[in-house]
């Protein structure tokens, strides 16, 4: 496993800014420096179900962890050709009545690009229901 310092290196940290709290994936962690969040209560009471076909979905190519309740994707820097300053960091919570969905960027492009993905790919699974509503925040 890289250290600590090539982890920080790899993910723009300043090293001398106090650390982020730590997320844990699977037996890696993760670094996180996001500073842009958005939030979205998706209303559908299949919450679980997409939350589950979402991670399955993109733990074939991404930091994947979930349970039926609770699920996070790490969405690496340079994904797509892309040149964010760090990885982001999408947590859905399923919840009564709908899908709880998170997204911590590193930059506005980030945040922007993936409000889209996970909005086209849920409604790709909820496609009975589709479109969903997602009142970002």
């Amino acid at each position: 496993m890289p250290s600590l310092h090539i982890l920080r290196k790899r993910l723009g940290l300043d090293p001398v800014a106090p650390p982020i709290p730590p997320v844990t994936i699977s037996e890696a962690t993760i670094m996180i420096n996001a500073t842009l969040s958005s939030t979205a209560r998706v209303p559908t009471a299949s919450g679980s179900k997409y939350l589950q076909q979402l991670c399955k979905h993109w733990q074939h190519n991404l930091q994947v962890e979930f349970t039926p309740e609770h699920g996070t994707v790490v969405f690496p820097k340079d994904a797509r050709g892309a040149d964010h300053p760090g990885d982001a960091l999408v947590t859905f919570d399923a919840v009564e009545g709908g899908l709880d969905v998170r997204i911590d960027a590193t930059s506005d492009a980030q945040l922007d690009g993936l409000k889209g993905a996970v909005a086209r790919h849920l409604d790709r699974f909820a496609f009975r229901e589709a479109p969903l509503a997602f009142d970002w925040k």
